[in-house]
């Protein structure tokens, strides 16, 4: 029964050992692992080792390569599934992203970490639900901060043919960095298929400009939730935030389907080159607009976007993951994205509020506003 098990165990050793690639056979790799030796100060040795035993990543590297197929992997039904209402992209990407349970999910996050999301809010001006969005979006409030082995994924990715190459050779080269600044074994960091770490999920590069010790711990941990909301409102901060300004305005427009002008956040308009466009609401806005389609089934919906929605296409390039973070924040306050004439009532600083006065209040400039996650 012992011999048996030990041939078990081995057999175990060789297929993982099977998975591993000697990238050092690849001559990128002998000019990457001097440039480190030679400007980084990094031990050559040690370099050699983590290189000639890269276990390739083949799923994520199918995300950049469309010639590789992902690994299949058996997965479970999941209960309670349920299909988007529409067939518009839009619907189909909003609709995991905004579920009432990430929304139940993320009011217990904010009432958890008010304190530090406060002291957020008052050194960089970021609201605590777009703080919140982003963690609830990108790990789902700490809960998946991914399963790939970030150096192998890197490596793969630096190092065989895809259309990113040569950004994952550089933020291979700034993990293997931060690894050793943090004396942390690289191995054993695990992140997104694109190498990202975290509750925000920082690619490497982002580390040192953006990163910060919010805690005051003497290092940085993005898996430490402090640390991550005061790194994503930094962010925010110098991509641009600007404190009390709105962030995306409904307008109409007559007809279903918009093709007057170009969309999306490339393309910069003043209010006075859209008149056939009008604001759902009373806005203070004057500043450059950022017009945002929302392709539905049966519609466009549209949207002016503020300097505050380019902010947030800073952190991810794309109009509809900067419009799914605002509208998931305006859901963990209790506002109604669809602009709703039901009576509810909301705790606001502890004072009851109804509907009609909270959508007043939360539409206007945050600048005056006092910090709101007193939630039951």
């Amino acid at each position: 029964m012992r011999k048996v098990i030990l041939l078990f165990l081995l057999s175990l050793f060789l297929i993982a050992e099977s998975n591993k690639t000697n990238y050092l056979l690849k001559p990128a790799v002998t000019i990457f692992i001097n440039e480190l030796v030679d400007f980084e100060d990094m031990n050559k040795t040690y370099l050699t080792n983590l290189f000639s035993h890269v276990k390739y990543q083949q799923t994520a590297l199918s995300f950049y390569n469309k010639k590789i197929k992902p690994i299949a992997q058996k997965s479970k039904p999941r209960k309670g599934r349920s299909k988007p209402l529409g067939t518009g992209s839009w619907d189909k990407y909003s609709h995991n992203i905004l579920k009432a349970s990430r929304v139940k999910r993320g009011k217990a996050y904010m009432k958890k970490h008010k304190k530090v999301l406060k002291k957020a809010y008052k050194k960089y001006g970021v609201p605590p639900e777009y703080i919140t969005a982003i963690i609830g979006i990108e790990s789902y409030y700490g809960a998946n901060t991914g399963k790939y082995p970030v150096f192998d994924t890197l490596a793969t990715l630096a190092f065989e043919t895809n259309r990113r190459q040569s950004f994952f050779q550089s933020e291979l080269k700034a993990f293997l960095i931060l690894a050793k600044e943090q004396k942390v074994n690289p191995r054993k960091i695990k992140g997104s298929y694109a190498g990202a770490i975290g509750l925000g999920q920082f690619m490497p590069t982002n580390y040192k400009p953006l990163a910060i010790d919010f805690n005051n711990d003497g290092k940085i941990s993005l898996n430490n939730h402090s640390d991550a909301i005061g790194s994503i409102a930094n962010y925010f901060k110098k991509s641009g935030w600007k404190k009390g300004q709105e962030v995306a305005i409904p307008v109409s427009f007559f007809g279903t389907r918009y093709k007057a002008k170009k969309t999306g956040y490339k393309y910069k308009y003043k209010r006075v080159q859209l008149r056939e466009l009008t604001t759902k609401r009373v806005t203070n806005y004057r500043g450059d607009i950022y017009l945002i389609k929302l392709e539905r089934s049966k519609h466009d919906e549209m949207w002016f976007g503020t300097k505050n929605f380019y902010a947030i296409t800073r952190y991810n390039h794309h109009d509809y993951y900067a419009m799914s973070v605002h509208q998931l924040a305006q859901k963990l306050i209790g506002k109604s994205v669809n602009y709703s004439n039901k009576i509810y009532n909301k705790f606001i600083d502890n004072t009851i509020m109804p509907t009609t006065q909270l959508d007043s209040f939360l539409d206007s400039p945050t600048r005056n506003r006092k910090f709101i996650i007193d939630l039951k």
